[in-house]
């Protein structure tokens, strides 16, 4: 069954536009990171008002009827972006360990996913949802699967997430038949649920998502490149992650993925290129050269053993870099405090203790990651008028005292357990460290019966796949 975005179908209805005039949220005594050009760092009230930032100072007086929340030693900053996520893949973390890359995709990502009703697409959105909330991130770019997207898109913003969602295309590959789909089909109903995703009040936009060009026909990629200069939309891909998918892409185009998408007019700002593990200096070039947008995922590269990118090399040649945890079975964490870290010690024990310091980190997880997505102008930063995307850190914990500069407090001394209150687009979605948005004792026994029921779709074991005859 091929994914329907028809808005009668209850499980794919997004979120009304019009929604109630929201209650204002005021955030009290903390210190605010804005993240701004200037990274201002100031003691100072912050006042939301439907949803945007409307005053930001000391001693401010909250409206009648506010809901206040203590930031009193706290720092208040944005809401982490993660720019390459996978909600889909939640449901086998911890079972798709010790493997490389196409190992992985074939013995577990790919028969899985094939694999996905409804009721289980909807169990691995809301609890990968429920991790990046309670661990700060409020916005994603996630690439899905080739059915039920509007699942995704539906629960991911119930939750609370805001995001850049897609569907998977691919129709040349070893996988699953059932992870195969007609292009022009296929095509077709992405841009239906772009145009859908219009009506979220910006909380939902669309990217066009060939799963990587070796799993693509030339039809595929001429039509999603035509699609995106139609419509405008980004292109979210995966590139030059392992030096396999390199050689399978060379066997198949006759070029790099890199050279590939040149070919076909998609580099520049709207091409986001998760990986970009194994490229070369002149592919580097180019990309800085085009604006294109690498998207850096540390602990999967690691876990996967496909390596280390460059992304000194890439920052000093002008890249724009973000970060992105991938898929709970590639990294078995959604963290960016996990991500920030692991993207800074990596590079520092190739490159020395200068290379990737704290602020460079923390402006890829914020504004760097919001600007990737076209979404700069409404968050990664702390400044009236944006929509408040806001999370509160608790400095008053033992494994983070004495504090010193905030950056390197943040990217090398916090976690999740910091994050005390969370506000995306105005609402409060993480309250004393407790979800707001949902009954997370039912969120993770919902995913323990669908993973099961996963499984069992897959034919599959909780230890290894069940040997066909």
């Amino acid at each position: 069954m091929s994914d329907d975005p028809a808005p009668a179908r209850s499980e794919s209805g997004f979120q009304p536009r019009s929604q109630p005039s929201r209650q204002p949220v005021f955030l009290r005594g903390g210190t605010v990171l804005t993240l701004d050009p200037y990274d201002t760092i100031l003691d100072a009230d912050v006042l939301v008002t439907d949803g945007r930032i409307t005053a930001i100072g000391p001693y401010l007086t909250p409206p009648e009827g506010a809901d206040v929340l203590d930031a009193t030693g706290c720092w208040v900053l944005p809401g982490f972006v993660q720019a390459h996520v996978h909600l889909c893949q939640t449901l086998w973390r911890n079972r798709a360990d010790d493997m490389p890359l196409m190992d992985w995709l074939r013995t577990w990502t790919w028969p899985l996913e094939a694999a996905h009703d409804e009721a289980t697409l909807r169990a691995s959105t809301r609890l990968g949802a429920a991790e990046l909330l309670l661990s700060g991130t409020t916005t994603i770019n996630d690439m899905g699967t080739v059915r039920h997207t509007g699942v995704i898109i539906r629960h991911a913003l119930e939750m609370g997430l805001r995001g850049v969602f897609s569907k998977v295309l691919m129709d040349l590959h070893d996988g699953p038949a059932a992870l195969s789909e007609n292009p022009d089909t296929a095509l077709s109903q992405s841009l239906e649920l772009a145009e859908r995703c219009r009506t979220t009040g910006g909380l939902a936009r669309f990217a066009l998502a060939p799963r990587f060009a070796m799993a693509s026909s030339m039809h595929l990629l001429e039509g999603i490149a035509v699609a995106a200069r139609n419509s405008g939309m980004r292109v979210h891909t995966h590139c030059s992650e392992t030096d396999e998918e390199n050689r399978l892409t060379v066997e198949r185009f006759g070029c790099r993925p890199i050279a590939l998408f040149e070919q076909m007019g998609l580099l520049g700002p709207g091409l986001l290129l998760a990986h970009c593990v194994h490229v070369t200096p002149e592919e580097i070039r180019r990309l800085a050269e085009t604006s294109t947008v690498v998207l850096h995922c540390p602990s999967a590269n690691l876990k996967l053993g496909s390596g280390v990118a460059p992304v000194p090399a890439m920052l000093a040649a002008g890249v724009r870099v973000t970060l992105g945890a991938d898929g709970a079975p590639c990294n078995n964490n959604l963290d960016a405090f996990l991500e920030m870290r692991t993207a800074s010690l990596v590079q520092k024990g190739l490159h020395g203790p200068t290379a990737m310091p704290a602020r460079t980190m923390l402006r890829m997880a914020t504004i760097e990651g919001a600007t990737a997505l076209g979404l700069d102008g409404d968050i990664g930063s702390i400044e009236k008028g944006k929509k408040a995307d806001l999370q509160v850190l608790d400095r008053r914990r033992a494994h983070c005292f004495p504090e010193g500069d905030p950056a390197g407090t943040i990217v090398h001394s916090m976690g999740r357990d910091n994050v005390r209150h969370v506000l995306t687009d105005g609402r409060v979605v993480v309250r004393d460290r407790r979800l707001a948005t949902a009954d997370i004792t039912e969120v993770i026994r919902e995913a323990e019966d669908a993973s099961v029921r996963l499984l069992k779709n897959a034919k599959m074991t909780v230890g290894r796949p069940v040997p066909r005859t």
